[in-house]
C-alpha cells in the first residue's frame, strides 16, 4: 500500500468561514492558509477541502475550497456532512468548536457528525468553561471521548479539561492562537495614513457587545484627557451580528450617550466596520496602548489579544484568564475588572512613559514571531500527521469491552428519595426539583415498588427497604372495590380521576406480582397478595395489548413462586391470546408487528410472550415473540447505538421512524425483554445487546449526550431534537434504575454461567 507523503495530505476544516463575518471563520481561514504555507504545492485545494457552518437563511459567496454548507439549525444537514467527509478524500478532520456556532441546545448537533466520522478528529476548542451547564460539560466530554486530539491555547484550558471535563492529558495539545505576519510600518506612518497624526491613540478593536466592557475606559477618560487632551479612544468593530439581531445598536447607543454625559465626544471616536486584516494591523501599529476591557475572567482565549501582542502593541488588560497567561512576563499591563480609576493611573503612567511603552511594545513583538501563522500551521500539520499515521494503535488501546460493569455508576436513591415523601412518589419535576403541583401517580408508585423491591433483593439496603411500604400504601389506597385502580391524585390528596388506564392498571398488576415472588417481608406479602388478588377479576376486561402485556408479566412473577396455580395460568392464557390475536390481525409480509403503528413501551409485548413462554412452554408465543424482536431491532439497533422509536409523531405502517421525544420507559422495556431472552436461551448475545441499550443512558444515543445526571442521581425525561428534556420525573428515574438493578443482575447470571 503507497503511504501519501505529508504534502499530499488532505484535510477536512469544520467551521464557520468567510464571507462570513465570524471570528471563528476568521481563524479557519487563517489556518488553513498557514498549514498550506507548509506544503509544496501551496495550492488550498489540493490540502483542504471546508465544510461551512451558515446561519439558516443566510447564503454566502463561499470561496472554491468550501465543498459544503451545514445550515445551523437543520440537523440533517450535519448527518450528510459526516458522509460527505467519509466519502471524501480527506483523511483527517479539524473542527473548530464555539457553543454559538453549531445548532441544538449548546450546539449539541454536532455530536452525531463526528461520531459518524471515519477518519481522525482534531478538535480546537475556543471556549473552554469554568463552569458549564450540565449540556456544554456533556457535549464537551463527549469530544473529548471522540477526538484523538484537542487543540487548547492556554495552560489554563488543558486544567479545566482535566479536572472538569475528565479529557486525559495526553490527548490534549496546546497551539497558541496565530497572528499573521504583516508589513511593518512605523508609528508616524500609520497614523498618518489613518489621520492620527498628533493623537495618542488608545484602541479597543473586535465584535461589539455588552462583555466587552468599553465603558470602563470611557469612564477611565475624564482623568486622562484633563491632562493629555490629545488622547483619542478608537473603537474599531462592528456590533456583534447577534446582538444586532436581538438588542440591535441598544449597546452602542448606550455608549455614545456616556461619551456625551463625560463630554468626550472628541476623544472617542466609534468606527463601525467590519475592517479587513490589513487595515486592522494598520490601526494596531498605529495605536500608543492597545486595550482589552473585558469584563470577566471567564475567557480562555482572544483572537484580539493575540493580533495585537503580535503586532507588537503595548497592551493594557483586564485580567481575563488568556491575558494573564500571555501578558505575563512585562508583555503588558493588567487592571481590575470595571476598575476605571486603576486603568486610568495605568494610562497616565504609560502616556506619560515612552521608555515603558517601549519595552511593553518590544516583549510583545518578540513573543508574536513565535505565533505567526507559518508556525501555527506547521504545529497543526504535523499533528495531523500523527493522529493519521497513529489511528490504528490508538484505536486499539481505546477498544471498549462488550459488557463493562465498571461503566455503571454507583447505585443510590438520592434522587429517589428526593421525589418520595409519606405519600408516595411525586410524578414530575422541574429540573431535579419535584414538581408538587403535579402531585402522584400509581404509574410511578408501581414503578417505584418494582424498583426498590428488585434493589433490595440485590442490596439488602435498610434505606431501599423503608421506601416500599410507602408505595404499597400508595397503591391500596388507590385500589378501587372492583380490583381496578384509580392513576391520579393530586399533593392534596385528593384523587383525580374515577379509574386508571389498562396501561397503570398492568403496571401495577406486575409490581405486585414481583413483589410476591421476592418479598422482602411477610407483611409485605400478606398486603401484595390481597390486593394482587383483587385485581383478577378485572384481567377479562383489558383489551389493549400493553395493559394485557403488563399484567401478563405480574401474572408470571406470581407463578413462579405458585406454579400449581392452574386457574391463573389458564387467566394468563387468555389475556396472550388478546396479544396474539391483534398479532394475527395486524401482520403482514415486512410488517411483524401487533398494531399497524409502533408507538411506545414496545418491548413489553414480546417481554410478556415470552414471560408467558417461561411458564407454559408455548412454543407459538415463543415465535411470535420472536419475530417481533427481530422486527423491533431492525427498527431501533440499525446502527452502533439503540435509538428506541420517537414519541413525536411514532412510526406508522408505510411511513418513516420517527427519530426524537425518545423515551427512558422505551429503554428499560428492551433492556428487560433482552434479559428475559437471555435467561430462556442462555445466548450472550442478548446480553450484549442488552448492554447497548442500556448506554443509551449513558450517551451513546442519537445525540450523544447522557440521559442519567451524576450529580442528581436522576435521569432526564427524553431525548428531543435540540438536547435533553433535563426535567428528571418518576417514569425516567426510576426506569433508568431498573435497568441499571437488571445489568446488574444479568452479569451476575453470565458470571454463573460461565464458571
Amino acid at each position: 500500500m503507497k503511504i501519501k507523503k505529508t504534502n499530499e495530505m488532505k484535510i477536512a476544516f469544520i467551521g464557520t468561514y468567510p464571507p462570513r463575518r465570524c471570528g471563528i471563520g476568521t481563524f479557519t481561514h487563517n489556518l488553513i492558509k498557514a498549514i498550506v504555507q507548509n506544503t509544496a504545492s501551496r495550492k488550498i485545494t489540493q490540502h483542504a477541502m471546508v465544510i461551512a457552518l451558515n446561519e439558516d437563511d443566510a447564503t454566502y459567496d463561499y470561496p472554491e475550497e468550501v465543498n459544503f454548507v451545514i445550515r445551523q439549525n437543520h440537523q440533517p444537514d450535519y448527518i450528510n456532512a459526516a458522509k460527505f467527509i467519509n466519502y471524501s478524500d480527506a483523511e483527517v478532520c479539524v473542527l473548530q468548536h464555539e457553543f454559538g456556532i453549531f445548532g441544538g441546545d449548546d450546539g449539541v448537533f454536532i455530536l452525531p457528525l463526528i461520531h459518524r466520522l471515519e477518519i481522525p478528529l482534531i478538535v480546537t476548542f475556543h471556549t473552554v468553561l469554568k463552569e458549564p451547564s450540565y449540556t456544554q460539560r456533556a457535549i464537551v466530554e463527549e469530544i473529548g471521548k471522540q477526538a484523538a486530539r484537542i487543540v487548547v491555547m492556554s495552560k489554563r484550558a488543558v486544567r479545566f479539561l482535566e479536572e472538569i471535563y475528565h479529557i486525559p492529558r495526553e490527548k490534549i495539545a496546546i497551539i497558541e492562537h496565530g497572528v499573521p505576519e504583516f508589513e511593518r510600518m512605523s508609528r508616524q506612518t500609520a497614523k498618518h495614513k489613518h489621520r492620527l497624526t498628533g493623537r495618542k491613540v488608545l484602541l479597543t478593536f473586535g465584535l461589539l457587545s455588552r462583555n466587552k466592557g468599553i465603558e470602563t475606559v470611557i469612564n477611565a477618560l475624564p482623568k486622562v484627557v484633563e491632562k493629555h487632551p490629545d488622547v483619542l479612544y478608537l473603537v474599531l468593530g462592528a456590533t456583534h451580528p447577534n446582538v444586532l439581531k436581538y438588542s440591535g445598536e441598544e449597546y452602542r447607543d448606550y455608549l455614545l450617550r456616556l461619551v456625551k454625559k463625560l463630554g468626550l465626544e472628541k476623544n472617542v471616536y466609534f468606527d463601525n466596520e467590519f475592517v479587513t486584516e490589513e487595515q486592522l494591523f494598520e490601526y494596531l501599529q498605529a495605536c500608543d496602548i492597545y486595550i482589552t476591557p473585558y469584563l470577566n475572567e471567564a475567557q480562555i482565549t482572544s483572537g484580539t489579544l493575540s493580533y495585537a501582542v503580535g503586532a507588537g502593541c503595548a497592551v493594557v488588560s483586564t485580567p481575563y484568564w488568556h491575558a494573564q497567561e500571555l501578558l505575563d512576563e512585562g508583555r503588558g499591563r493588567l487592571f481590575g475588572f470595571k476598575n476605571s480609576d486603576e486603568l486610568a493611573d495605568i494610562l497616565l503612567e504609560l502616556v506619560e512613559d515612552e521608555k515603558k511603552l517601549e519595552e511593553i511594545r518590544r516583549k510583545a513583538y518578540e513573543y508574536g514571531k513565535k505565533i505567526r501563522w507559518p508556525k501555527i500551521g506547521k504545529k497543526y500539520l504535523s499533528l495531523c500527521e500523527y493522529v493519521k499515521n497513529n489511528r490504528e494503535k490508538e484505536e486499539k488501546i481505546n477498544e471498549k469491552q462488550t459488557i463493562d460493569i465498571r461503566m455503571l455508576p454507583s447505585y443510590t436513591l438520592e434522587h429517589i428519595r428526593r421525589l418520595t415523601d409519606d405519600t408516595g412518589i411525586v410524578q414530575h419535576a422541574k429540573y431535579g426539583i419535584p414538581n408538587l403541583k403535579e402531585g402522584y401517580c400509581v404509574d410511578d408508585n408501581s414503578r417505584a415498588l418494582l424498583m426498590t423491591t428488585m434493589a433490595y433483593r440485590q442490596t439488602k439496603d435498610r434505606e431501599t427497604l423503608s421506601l416500599i411500604p410507602v408505595y404499597l400504601s400508595f397503591i391500596h389506597y388507590m385500589q378501587l372495590p372492583d380490583g381496578n385502580f384509580r392513576n391520579f391524585l393530586s399533593f392534596s390528596r385528593q384523587y383525580l380521576d374515577e379509574k386508571g388506564s389498562e396501561d397503570s392498571f398492568g403496571r401495577t398488576v406486575w409490581a405486585l406480582g414481583y413483589l410476591l415472588r421476592f418479598p422482602p417481608h411477610d407483611a409485605f406479602r400478606q398486603l401484595g397478595r390481597e390486593l394482587f388478588f383483587r385485581t383478577v377479576p378485572y384481567f377479562e376486561k383489558i383489551r389493549s395489548i400493553r395493559g394485557a402485556a403488563n399484567t401478563i408479566i405480574g401474572i408470571s412473577h406470581y407463578l413462579k413462586g405458585a406454579p400449581d396455580d392452574e386457574a391463573m395460568v389458564n387467566r394468563m392464557g387468555n389475556l396472550v391470546s388478546v396479544i396474539t390475536e391483534s398479532y394475527k390481525n395486524n401482520s403482514g409480509e415486512d410488517w411483524e408487528w401487533f398494531e399497524d403503528v409502533v408507538t411506545y413501551d414496545n418491548a413489553i409485548i414480546p417481554l410478556a410472550l415470552f414471560s408467558a413462554y417461561e411458564i407454559t412452554g408455548n412454543r407459538e408465543w415463543f415465535d411470535i415473540g420472536l419475530k417481533t424482536t427481530r422486527f423491533l431491532e431492525s427498527l431501533t439497533l440499525k446502527t452502533d447505538y439503540f435509538m428506541p422509536i420517537g414519541n413525536k409523531s411514532w412510526y406508522r405502517k408505510g411511513g418513516s421512524v420517527s427519530e426524537y421525544a425518545q423515551q427512558s420507559i422505551d429503554v428499560m422495556a428492551m433492556i428487560l425483554l433482552y434479559y428475559q431472552l437471555f435467561q430462556i436461551t442462555k445466548e450472550t448475545e442478548y446480553l450484549e445487546k442488552m448492554f447497548k441499550c442500556y448506554l443509551w443512558f449513558l450517551g451513546e444515543n442519537s445525540l450523544r449526550l447522557p440521559l442519567y445526571d451524576h450529580e442528581t442521581k436522576g435521569c432526564c425525561d427524553g431525548l428531543e431534537e435540540t438536547g435533553i428534556n433535563r426535567n428528571q420525573g418518576a417514569e425516567s428515574t426510576l426506569a433508568y434504575w431498573i435497568s441499571h438493578l437488571t445489568i446488574l443482575a444479568a452479569q451476575e447470571n453470565e458470571a454463573l454461567l460461565s464458571r
